[in-house]
């Protein structure tokens, strides 16, 4: 019981720090500001970065004005911003973010004449701002959502990328295998070679030093001396190549050893990796869903 409780926390640990998708709730709310209470609207964008969302929001207010957003503490105002989806005419915006547990909360007040703000009970502005808060919040949202989905995605791939090496190395060294065992079938029949050769040199010596220990001085002692001399350059190029050979198969075997006790270590780690990348594809699943959830708010 005890270890199926273990192996059932190490399955769900990749799980455990998702935080799944929260709502955006947009409210008829009121800004407070100094010792100022605005009408207006707020709207909750979770897990967004402050600086972030702020740099943002002040993009959006001066986009189309050449009005500046002044900011004091937490407060922003802008006046004479321009909202062609809210209003013909330059509207004066306040607002200001709130730090929660796991959110942001974006309050504003929209004056279109002085001490007149859109309120609930003027239904379409209204609906307009609502929309145009909720579209902001949204984009950010997607975006802290999306910066998500792409680290797990970033992790899949260098986890594919990692069984890909290891079965390339695999392949490696069985092809190691194959080729380190042709290599000592050669040098043996090479040694075979080498060694018929050795005899035969061997034999031909012993005759020709018979011959030439009864030889008197003279051309034809001079061309049987020339003759063993070249009987023994054959018989140490032939000793020359067998330990060649033998050097040869004592690196193949070496080599075939040490693939050969690499693979299983090399197949663990592909099981290991493949374990990895099911979890870690359910867990990049669980973001790209969260995703795909904001994206249809």
């Amino acid at each position: 019981m005890k270890y199926n409780f273990t192996l059932v926390l190490l399955i769900m640990l990749p799980f455990l720090g998702i935080k799944a998708q929260q709502p955006i709730i947009v409210t008829a709310d009121t800004l407070e500001m100094g010792k100022f209470r605005m009408p207006g609207l707020s709207v909750t964008i979770p897990e967004t970065n402050y600086d972030i969302a702020v740099k943002a929001w002040i993009k959006d207010l001066e986009a189309g004005t050449k009005s500046k957003v002044v900011t004091e503490k937490d407060e922003m105002s802008i006046f004479g911003a321009r909202l062609k989806n809210i209003s013909q005419l330059p509207v004066n915006i306040y607002s200001k973010f709130v730090r929660l547990d796991s959110m942001l909360k974006l309050y504003v007040a929209i004056e279109t004449k002085k001490d007149e703000y859109i309120e609930e009970s003027n239904a379409a502005e209204f609906i307009r701002v609502r929309d145009y808060i909720k579209e902001f919040a949204k984009n950010q949202y997607i975006d802290v959502a999306k910066d998500q989905a792409d680290a797990e995605e970033k992790k899949l791939k260098e986890l594919q990328k990692e069984l890909s090496s290891l079965e390339n190395e695999k392949s490696k060294m069985l092809k190691t295998i194959q080729s380190d065992n042709s290599a000592i079938l050669t040098a043996k029949d090479n040694i075979t070679v080498q060694n018929n050769e050795l005899s035969t040199v061997e034999a031909s010596l012993k005759e020709q030093n018979s011959q030439l220990a009864g030889m008197e001085a003279g051309p034809a002692q001079k061309e049987k001396a020339a003759q063993i001399k070249d009987l023994e350059k054959r018989k140490k190029k032939a000793l020359n190549e067998i330990e060649s050979s033998e050097n040869k198969i004592k690196k193949s075997n070496n080599a075939i050893e040490k693939a050969q006790t690499g693979i299983p270590q090399n197949e663990q780690m592909q099981v290991s990796v493949r374990e990895q990348i099911i979890n870690q594809e359910a867990v990049y699943q669980k973001y790209s869903d969260k995703l795909k959830t904001i994206k249809s708010y």
